[in-house]
């Protein structure tokens, strides 16, 4: 008899969950974005979100939660209820980077998120202040090496895809430069433009009206091919250091336990947006590559990331508190 309760709670709490998968969504979701506002990932989650809020006919908020290198951010969504109500703007930093450059972290990102799309890639641009006396990346590199450890670089903070791909470049160009890590995009770049920083990277969305102004000066781009915004900048590849390769990534991921219903929900929703004129339009402007695809296509993304960057971060040696 206790065998046949317990098959029937489990048959009654399984059908409960096909009953909230069917109706969701019903309340307000939240989208956590792990780093200050002003940054390219907030800009991607934003005009996601928005039409998510459209399709989906309940608000899908953006919430940014900086802080810890998005560790802050991405323990508190691991222990949100997997309901569908809470999500994270998973990227290349929290994903595939801090897995390996931080000692401890209270979370496994692997076994307590489930990743649920792929929303863009955002190409890197390696920038200096305009009043920096390097006019291309080979005489940035050159003023590096004659004044090792006197110039410097911002990024929106320990983890953030720009410490990521200037550490890398550091690497292969054999130089020293400072790092200055801030709480966001928005904060960097206001020191960037004031000439209190030298040189950063980050993603097109971000810099590129500064770089429109000549405010900032475009030296390399760290794709595999030049972009179609900045078509007289080189690669870092091209420059001597074949191989090199990074860009920004972004996706939705959520608790583990995330019911499949909700996940398939969310997936489909996502690359529906993902194909309207309005992101379309907004990504192609920023050469951003729209992502989707399934669920599974974006594990494999992390699993491939998880693969390239756990040898970079071993062999730049990078390390983030």
């Amino acid at each position: 008899m206790p065998t046949i309760l317990l098959a029937l709670a489990g048959l009654l709490l399984a059908l409960a969950g096909v009953a909230g998968a069917q109706t969701y969504p019903s309340q307000t979701i939240r989208l956590v974005v792990p780093f200050a506002p002003g940054g390219t990932s907030e800009i991607v989650a934003r005009s996601v979100a928005q039409e998510l809020s459209i399709s989906m006919g309940v608000s899908v908020i953006v919430e940014n939660r900086a802080g810890g290198a998005g560790t802050i951010a991405m323990t508190e969504v691991a222990r949100a209820a997997p309901d569908g109500y809470t999500l994270i703007l998973g990227h290349v930093g929290t994903l595939a980077v801090n897995p390996y450059a931080m000692e401890r972290q209270p979370y496994d990102v692997n076994r307590d998120f489930v990743p649920i799309a792929l929303l863009a890639k955002v190409p890197n641009i390696f920038v200096v202040n305009a009043e920096v006396p390097a006019k291309d990346f080979r005489e940035f590199v050159a003023l590096a090496k004659k004044n090792p450890g006197k110039l410097n670089y911002g990024s929106a903070g320990n983890g953030s895809a720009g410490h990521l791909a200037f550490e890398y470049l550091k690497y292969v160009a054999g130089i020293d430069v400072v790092h200055v890590p801030y709480r966001g995009t928005g904060p960097q770049l206001q020191d960037l433009l004031g000439g209190r920083l030298d040189a950063a990277s980050a993603g097109t969305p971000a810099l590129m009206p500064h770089i429109k102004s000549g405010k900032l000066r475009a030296i390399a781009v760290g794709t595999p091919e030049r972009i179609p915004a900045l078509p007289d900048v080189p690669t870092v590849a091209e420059l001597g250091y074949p191989g090199f390769e990074t860009s920004q990534w972004y996706g939705i991921i959520g608790p583990a336990k995330l019911p499949k219903e909700v996940i398939d929900k969310l997936s489909a929703e996502i690359n529906k947006a993902l194909r309207t004129s309005a992101i379309t339009v907004r990504f192609a402007n920023d050469d951003a590559k729209a992502g989707g695809g399934t669920p599974a296509d974006f594990a494999a993304l992390i699993k491939s990331e998880q693969d390239r960057w756990s040898k970079v971060v071993k062999a730049a040696n990078i390390r983030i508190e």
